[in-house]
């Protein structure tokens, strides 16, 4: 009779059979995939996350930055549970249900209400998608269709889908379609850097008049700027220094340009806020909210704007006024049942001063743990982001299909660590509810890892 060792064994090879017949995954080589061992993760339990064969890793990655409570949490567990029992999903094209609505008021409250019209989708690029096409009909509402134009700022990553690609950097990942992308102008992104609270280098100076220059030139035919506040997150975690997102703001207000800020990433405590916009004391015409809104459990996202634009599209139906666009789960009553659960538990925890402990702390090791290191490039961190970009120690870089970033997070979980790379880069994006000794494990873990495979590495 086969023993339990042989039976799971068993059963983790029909998976990777099975997945390398079937799978495809996202922002993966696959060909690099097939050649490495597979991790098929089975369940959660707080900040970790369990394999099949009972190996537990922490995650280091927020599952793709939406975990703020941790998995299997039990107040959002009880939260779907009894939603579960109400109702699964109900459409908001022309009906309602009481928890979407329940949740718009609670978002609304992000900005006291200066944002109190909310507009959900599922996932962050649409979000974005939906700001941009609310801009882009409120001018012509208005009577000024002059205003088509978008500014971004270089570095900028908002999605994947035809209009957030346009309004990025042209990057790998998106640069094969540029020729279906509309354009878009962009403007430096200011200096700065900063971990443990210390500014190694800072200067906005020159981003701003980059900015103004091409608003003084273009407003009349520019109908929004949009920005990453804070930390552009997929560009490496790229700060910005304290007021840069009030001087964005303030010549946006200007120059007659809306404003929105793209807190697919920033929201919901990564920064020490609710949004990075509290924290900057900045008050956008659209905010785009994903990712940790529903605490990684289920697909949700919103865009929230002022009741001047919601105005503008009020009127008769033969007026043409209507916005025509939505999603098949937008406002998902269990996605939202689990939002709310997650906002009461997440603002005592911000209140309490532990998220803004669970920093500094992140700053300090990654400190001890990188300053001076031979394969460290720079290193970076604000709030419950950082980043770690490695080099040869007596070379420029390796080749590309190297892949320093990629081996240093597949030896990571060797050291019981799921981590992303980007480039010969490790990404720090904690669950909100990191514990102190997880941040140390977070930190010495990456740190093992660069040890065992970078000295071995060969540059150019």
């Amino acid at each position: 009779m086969p023993t339990a060792t042989a039976a799971a064994s068993s059963a983790t090879d029909a998976l990777d059979a099975a997945d390398r017949r079937f799978g495809w995954h996202p922002f993966t080589q696959m060909r690099e995939y097939q050649d490495n061992p597979r991790l098929h993760l089975a369940r959660g339990e707080g900040n970790w996350l369990i394999d099949g064969e009972g190996k537990r890793y922490l995650d280091g990655n927020a599952s793709v930055w939406t975990n703020v409570h941790g998995h299997n949490d039990p107040d959002l567990n009880r939260a779907l549970r009894e939603q579960l029992d109400q109702v699964a999903h109900v459409t908001l094209l022309g009906l309602n249900h009481p928890v979407a609505t329940e949740l718009a008021a609670d978002l609304a409250g992000l900005t006291d209400c200066a944002l109190p019209r909310c507009f959900y989708t599922d996932n962050g690029s649409n979000a974005i998608e939906v700001a941009l096409k609310l801009s882009f009909q409120y001018w012509q509402l208005v009577g000024q269709d002059a205003k088509r134009g978008v500014i971004s700022m270089e570095g900028a990553y908002h999605g994947d889908t035809f209009g957030t690609m346009a309004v990025g950097e042209r990057s790998e990942f998106h640069r094969r379609f540029t020729p279906w992308l509309f354009a878009a102008q962009t403007f430096p992104a200011p200096v700065h850097s900063e971990c443990a609270g210390q500014v190694t280098r800072s200067d906005a100076a020159a981003s701003l008049a980059a900015l103004q220059a091409i608003l003084e030139r273009d407003a009349a035919t520019t109908a929004c700027l949009i920005l990453e506040p804070v930390v552009q997150g997929a560009a490496g975690m790229v700060q910005q220094p304290t007021g840069f997102v009030q001087a964005v703001a303030a010549l946006c207000r200007q120059y007659g340009v809306h404003l929105i800020l793209d807190e697919v990433f920033t929201g919901f405590g990564r920064l020490g806020a609710l949004t990075a916009a509290e924290r900057e004391g900045v008050t956008p015409d659209f905010l785009c909210l994903a990712k940790g809104l529903a605490a990684g459990y289920l697909p949700l996202a919103a865009t929230l704007t002022s009741e001047q634009i919601y105005a503008a599209f009020l009127g008769k139906f033969s007026e043409g006024k209507t916005f025509f666009h939505g999603h098949t789960f937008s406002g998902n009553p269990l996605a939202c049942a689990v939002a709310r659960a997650s906002l009461r538990k997440l603002k005592p925890m911000l209140a309490s001063g532990q998220v803004a402990e669970r920093a500094a702390l992140l700053g300090r090791e990654m400190a001890a743990a990188f300053a001076g290191h031979p394969h460290v490039r720079t290193f970076r961190q604000l709030g419950l982001t950082g980043s770690v970009e490695f080099k040869p120690a007596n070379a420029e870089r390796w080749p590309t299909d190297t892949r320093a970033g990629f081996q240093v997070a597949l030896a990571a979980r060797r050291h019981g660590l799921i981590i992303r790379p980007l480039g010969d880069s490790i990404l720090f994006v904690p669950p909100i509810s990191i514990q102190a000794d997880e941040v140390k494990h977070l930190v010495r873990a990456v740190r093992l890892a660069m040890d065992d495979v970078l000295p071995s590495l060969k540059a150019d």
